[in-house]
């Protein structure tokens, strides 16, 4: 997944009246609080009455695992595809992503993604088109992307951390498409957990050299040169533009 719209704002023709998922609620109009789930989770500003009631969000946090696991346990090989929620259909990232899914499907690998916009959209389409299994997992956020047309099974999530496990757990590696801030918590979270031997045997492939050669040099430049990480962590990347080697990566999965 990745929510990379600026100022928060959905991309237009996504939303077209006020609405929130939250988990198998969907709220409009005047029933939209004016925080998230999450939200209020993590912020120690808010009122003292939400220290009496975080034990009690726990059985939610349960719920939300149970629920993941229950819809995602009989999958099969499945690959987690990340990109920007801004680069629609017509777009080169799009048609590319697009085809990744449709090749996936044609290998018998189904397609996970945050279920939202732009290049998930592509690749759950692609993965549709192909007669593949086609995967969405949401998020609830204060501006609401619908799932999108193409995810054949979604799941819903209140918290980031419940969703980001599926990701994870149910894939067997990630394919990650040019996008901003949340499609990089996702790659340097998938690098993390590789680094920290959390996951074996978990390629990350880049697709875009001419987007992310600038991160692989800044990696080898500063990261690297100061030592703060190892060339095996860097060597692990694999960037590419090529359609055949992205699903290579994974064959056999």
């Amino acid at each position: 997944m990745s929510n990379d719209w600026p100022g928060g704002a959905p991309p237009v023709g996504e939303a077209e009246e006020d609405e929130r998922i939250r988990g198998p609620v969907v709220l409009r109009r005047g029933q939209i609080p004016p925080t998230t789930t999450d939200q209020r989770l993590l912020d120690s500003r808010g009122p003292g009455d939400w220290v009496h009631t975080d034990p009690w969000r726990v059985m939610r946090i349960q719920a939300e695992f149970v629920e993941g696991f229950g819809a995602l346990s009989e999958l099969g090989p499945a690959v987690s595809v990340f990109g920007s929620a801004r680069m629609g259909p017509g777009t080169r990232w799009y048609e590319a992503a697009r085809e990744v899914g449709h090749r996936f499907a044609e290998a018998g690998i189904g397609v996970i993604t945050g279920g939202g916009p732009g290049i998930m959209e592509a690749a759950n389409r692609g993965a549709c088109e192909g007669g593949g299994v086609s995967v969405g997992l949401g998020i609830e956020l204060p501006f609401e992307e619908r799932m999108n047309r193409w995810v054949d099974l979604g799941v819903n999530f209140r918290y980031f951390f419940a969703r980001k496990t599926m990701f994870v757990k149910y894939a067997q590696g990630f394919v990650v498409f040019p996008g901003g801030y949340g499609t990089l918590d996702e790659l340097f979270e998938a690098l993390t957990l590789a680094q920290t031997r959390k996951v074996t045997e978990f390629p990350v492939v880049l697709f875009g050299s001419s987007y992310w050669n600038g991160l692989l040099d800044w990696l080898h430049d500063s990261v690297l040169e100061e030592q703060a990480i190892v060339a095996q962590d860097v060597d692990r990347l694999i960037v590419t533009d090529d359609v055949d080697e992205v699903v290579a990566q994974f064959h056999g999965a």
